[in-house]
């Protein structure tokens, strides 16, 4: 029996990269991010959705997730994004990732990589145009692009980043950085050395701004179902293009390990930082900050019990929460609850969670324990074994 697990609908999953697919002129190439444990869904189980839904290409951060997605039979073209130690080109390029590139050690070492493992080394050059986490300016990028060229390494795409889309209804940066992005483009093409692929949006570019798309872009959050952020959102509605259905797909559970009645004036866990002020029946929960359950939700956050909230009691431990379970009649041992995601008419949501920790969306669902047990599901059928 699991104790604390994730059910993930895949066909949410479908259903969000169709919804992102609509939104694409023709030709475009959709890759979908899966990073990061794909944000807590399970990276083989979401990449197979997400292929299965309609996307073309997989973007992981390292070696390691490229390495378990061809070990899972998955073939589709994967995007490295992340830095890749020189010591583990070989096994990249026998993998046939596709890397990100802004080094002149990383080209000179993927040339060698391909040399001895007799396949093609393919990079996608960063461009950096304000973001300033990676990638080169313009004039460096053409230096790369003849360095490919010299070392027998394949160009296939030129990338940049978005660094302020997502945080704000005014997208004057974005804008300022996009025309950056053309502009180094064209740079590279005048210099006789034309990018095959050119890719700049990630999900709220992809939503909000169809000059973005270019040759592919890369969806990240808005495949999962989850909006970028607010401002995200309301940008949508004020381009009419809130019609974009977004399904989360993920539900969190636990089971309740333990049933007690504590007597008016009776402390609640670490810090006695809870107090009872009557007799309260608490369900402990085997779930804890190591499994990913903010200490910050500590007497703040609620969980679902037979579908109605039942607010955290005391500090959120290592491996335990507590809940109040005082008014919802009938709770029994080893009973389901749902600490993220839906259960009868009530929900809670990875924004309301990310409110009550004060982060984002992205962090709650990434955050959650990659030990836990990942459990497709495809609508409304019924749970079935990974």
């Amino acid at each position: 029996m699991n104790l604390v697990w994730c059910e993930v609908d895949v066909g949410a999953l479908r259903h969000n990269v169709a919804s992102l697919r609509r939104l694409l002129r023709t030709g475009v190439r959709l890759a979908v991010v899966v990073k990061a444990n794909a944000y807590g869904h399970g990276l083989s189980l979401a990449a197979r959705a997400f292929l299965a839904g309609g996307a073309d290409w997989l973007c992981v951060n390292a070696l390691e997730e490229l390495h378990r997605l061809r070990g899972d039979g998955i073939d589709a073209p994967v995007y490295v994004m992340g830095y890749v130690p020189r010591e583990d080109l070989e096994a990249l390029v026998a993998l046939e990732g596709r890397l990100v590139a802004y080094n002149r050690e990383t080209i000179e070492g993927m040339s060698r990589a391909a040399r001895k493992v007799g396949r093609t080394a393919r990079v996608h050059l960063k461009l950096e145009t304000g973001n300033n986490r990676q990638g080169v300016p313009a004039p460096e990028l053409i230096e790369l692009a003849r360095l490919c060229k010299q070392q027998g390494v394949v160009v296939e795409g030129v990338a940049t980043h978005f660094a302020n889309i997502e945080d704000t209804t005014d997208h004057t940066f974005a804008l300022q950085q996009l025309r950056r992005f053309e502009e180094g483009a064209a740079l590279l093409a005048e210099a006789g050395m034309p990018a095959p692929m050119l890719h700049a949006a990630n999900s709220a570019a992809t939503i909000l701004l169809e000059d973005t798309q270019f040759d592919m872009v890369r969806a990240g959050i808005a495949a999962y179902g989850l909006w970028p952020s607010p401002e995200t959102l309301v940008s949508a509605v004020r381009k009419h293009r809130e019609h974009v259905a977004l399904r989360p797909a993920l539900t969190w559970k636990s089971r309740v390990a333990q049933l007690k009645t504590v007597p008016a004036g009776a402390f609640v866990g670490y810090g006695c930082t809870y107090k009872a002020t009557h007799a309260t029946r608490l369900a402990v929960l085997p779930v804890g900050y190591y499994d990913g359950y903010d200490r910050k939700l500590s007497n703040t956050a609620h969980v679902l019990v037979r579908g109605v909230r039942a607010p955290v009691r005391g500090r959120v431990c290592m491996n335990m929460i507590m809940v109040d379970v005082t008014d919802i009649p009938g709770v029994r041992l080893e009973e389901e609850v749902v600490l993220l995601g839906s259960q009868g008419a009530e929900a809670v949501t990875a924004e309301q969670m990310a409110a009550w920790i004060g982060t984002i969306n992205y962090e709650v669902v990434t955050r959650i324990g990659e030990h836990l047990r990942r459990i497709p599901r495809d609508g409304t059928s019924p749970p079935a074994a990974q």
